[in-house]
C-alpha cells in the first residue's frame, strides 16, 4: 500500500483535533443562536453560586431570578447599566480597547487594577463561564463575546445582561431586584432606583442596594449625572449614538 493511503499518526491527530474544534464552534454557535430568541433559564454564574452554597452547607440558600422582557423594563434600567459600566456599549464591537490599554498601563505602574470588561464580555462570562481570572477563562470569554456580537443585536445583549447580572447575594436580574429592593415591577423603576441598582454591580455581595453605603450613594449620583449627560434613554435608541462626553 502507498504511504499516501495511510496518514501518519500526527496527521490523524491533527485531523481529529480539527474535527473536534469545528464541532465545538458549531455547537457553541448553535447555543448562542438559540438564546438569541429564547430566554436562558439560568446562567453559569448562577449555577456556580448555587453549587457553592450546597458545598458550604447553606441548605436554605435560594436563587431569586425571573426573566423580564425588554419592553417590560423601565428604559432607565439599561441606560443606568450602560452609564455605570460601559458607556461605549452602543458602538463598540465587544471590546473597549482604550479601556484595556489604560488597565494595562495602570497595572504596569503598580496602581490598582482597573476593570476593562464591556457589557458584552460580562454577559458572555455570566452566561457561559465561571468566575476567575485565568487565561483560559479570559480566552473563552473573548470567544463567546465575539459569538454574541456576531449573532445578537445590541439590545438582546443588554436585555440578557440585565436579566442575569448579580444584584445582591442570590438576587439575579432586574426582575428579582426590583421586587426585593423597591417592592415594585421593573417597569416602574425611576432613574434614581435604576442608578442604585447599577451602582452595586462592581461588587453586589459587598455593596447593598437596600442599605447603601456612602460610596454607593456617591456612585448612584454619579451614574444619574452620566445618564443625563448621555441624553437619557434616547441614547440607546439612536442608530448612531454619539460617543460619551469626557468624564
Amino acid at each position: 500500500m502507498s504511504p499516501l493511503l495511510h496518514p501518519s499518526k500526527p496527521n490523524r491527530l491533527l485531523r481529529a483535533a480539527g474535527i473536534l474544534l469545528l464541532g465545538w464552534v458549531a455547537l457553541t454557535w448553535l447555543v448562542v443562536l438559540v438564546l438569541r430568541f429564547i430566554p436562558p433559564w439560568t446562567s453559569a454564574v448562577m449555577l456556580e453560586r448555587q453549587l457553592g452554597a450546597w458545598v458550604h452547607g447553606q441548605r436554605d440558600f435560594r436563587l431569586h431570578q425571573h426573566w423580564v422582557p425588554w419592553r417590560q423594563v423601565s428604559p432607565w434600567v439599561p441606560l443606568a447599566m450602560v452609564a455605570g459600566e460601559d458607556q461605549k456599549f452602543p458602538f463598540h464591537h465587544g471590546f473597549d480597547f482604550d479601556s484595556i490599554d489604560k488597565a494595562i498601563d495602570a497595572a504596569d505602574e503598580g496602581r490598582r487594577l482597573r476593570g476593562a470588561s464591556t457589557i458584552s464580555q460580562q454577559t458572555a462570562k455570566n452566561l457561559f463561564l465561571w468566575n476567575g481570572r485565568s487565561f483560559v477563562r479570559k480566552g473563552l470569554e473573548a470567544y463567546f463575546t465575539v459569538l454574541l456580537e456576531l449573532t445578537w443585536p445590541k439590545q438582546r445583549i443588554l436585555e440578557v445582561y440585565m436579566n442575569i447580572a448579580e444584584l445582591g447575594d442570590g438576587i439575579y436580574g432586574v426582575g428579582a431586584a426590583s421586587e426585593a429592593y423597591f417592592h415594585t415591577t421593573p417597569a416602574q423603576l425611576g432613574p434614581a432606583q435604576a442608578a442604585r441598582l447599577a451602582a452595586v454591580l462592581p461588587s453586589p455581595r459587598r455593596l447593598h442596594v437596600d442599605r447603601p453605603s456612602a460610596y454607593v450613594q456617591r456612585r448612584s449620583q454619579w451614574i444619574e449625572r452620566q445618564m443625563a449627560q448621555l441624553g437619557g434613554p434616547a441614547y440607546l435608541q439612536a442608530r448612531k449614538p454619539l460617543p460619551p462626553r469626557r468624564r
